[in-house]
């Protein structure tokens, strides 16, 4: 795929909860938004503070239906994560202390994206390594960025 410019505003609210206690993460940056042969595709880099300074994490939201929605991390520790409707998976996640394999089941899933942004909801569990592990959901709001003349 080539290259596409920056041209839209993506925020990510991520929630996670575990044994009752819930995280939330936001993330806010540019992203980059097509669609092609009926496919959709949401790109975005990813800036995290870590002890080394500041790495990067590519990401590739592909959403290939109204139920089937594929998460791809690139970069020093690489993740795939299928999630599809009413439907389980088993995805391998790469992490500082090894590889490690998850089953993901999605229970719920909104998608509403068009040329001048809209939204990716999705409500899911992950047990890993056969235990449970938590119940997620993340949200995407995507808004085109105003086109700029020079």
């Amino acid at each position: 795929m080539e290259e596409l410019k920056k041209n839209y505003l993506i925020k990510i609210v991520g929630k996670q909860e575990v044994e009752g206690e819930t995280d939330v993460i936001e993330v806010e940056t540019t992203a980059s938004y097509e669609q092609k042969d009926g496919v959709k595709y949401i790109s975005y880099t990813e800036y995290i503070e870590d002890e080394d300074g500041q790495s990067e994490k590519e990401t590739l939201v592909k959403i290939d239906s109204d139920t089937l929605v594929t998460i791809i991390r690139t970069g020093e520790f690489q993740s795939q994560l299928m999630l599809e409707l009413d439907r389980q998976h088993q995805c391998y996640y790469s992490t500082p202390f090894g590889e490690m394999l998850i089953k993901v089941y999605t229970g719920a899933m909104e998608i509403e994206l068009n040329e001048d942004g809209g939204h990716v909801r999705v409500q899911y569990s992950l047990n890993f390594n056969s235990d449970f592990g938590s119940e997620n959901e993340f949200l995407i709001e995507l808004h085109k960025l105003p086109h700029k003349t020079e």
